[in-house]
């Protein structure tokens, strides 16, 4: 993109090619799994190192819409939610490390070095539960970072869905454990979206769709 934004995902389990670091499952919070996830972390700093705005997207996501005209323009690190309270600013809100749009400045320069460090702080956690321990240190509010977070309404997942078919833009398999578990309920999800936009403009405005999911991921 002319503003030097890249859209970033990884690899993940049966998409990898043979002899990689990734053709097996990395289980939730098994080493391997941790180790992945830092590694992740650190690269997404490398890219912001060399001046490259990045979305994140994990491969779980649906996109149903361009999610690009729901960032907040003020923002420097903008995350997605398993739970959003209603108020984009405020850090009690529970952030998912899956989908992320992070500008390229000196603030989230900084701001991935020291999220990345604070894993010698906790060495059994993943990068997510990190970023709830260290999203409240002084030194964010020092350094000036702007945080947002954005809203299940339209950036939505199994944990939250989106409930208006008319504005979500992503859905995630959050909440769920498995890679067949969350493949089979992607499945589910794109036919329900496939049968909403089936409709013509008018039943389109009047019908009031529901997900049929989680399913699998219950």
């Amino acid at each position: 993109m002319k503003d030097k934004t890249v859209i970033i995902t990884t690899l993940n389990d049966a998409w990898a090619e043979p002899g990689d670091n990734f053709t097996n499952e990395a289980f939730f919070m098994t080493p391997t799994y941790l180790h992945m996830m830092w590694r992740r972390i650190e690269f997404l700093g490398a890219v912001l190192h060399l001046g490259y705005n990045f979305v994140f997207t994990d491969t779980d996501i649906m996109w149903l819409r361009d999610p690009f005209k729901l960032f907040y323009k003020d923002a420097d690190f903008q995350i997605a939610c398993d739970y959003f309270n209603g108020n984009s600013y405020d850090l009690h809100n529970l952030p998912n490390g899956g989908f992320t749009y992070v500008k390229s400045n000196a603030r989230t320069i900084w701001f991935y070095k020291f999220w990345y460090n604070s894993r010698e702080l906790y060495p059994t956690m993943h990068d997510q539960d990190v970023l709830n321990k260290i999203k409240m240190h002084p030194l964010i509010t020092t350094k000036k970072l702007k945080i947002r977070f954005l809203s299940t309404g339209y950036f939505g997942g199994f944990c939250e869905s989106s409930k208006d078919f008319a504005k979500v833009a992503t859905m995630h398999a959050n909440c769920c454990v498995g890679l067949e578990n969350k493949v089979n309920d992607l499945k589910i999800l794109l036919k329900d979206w496939k049968k909403y936009m089936a409709l013509n403009d008018d039943k389109r405005k009047n019908s009031h769709p529901s997900w049929s999911v989680p399913k699998s991921c219950r």
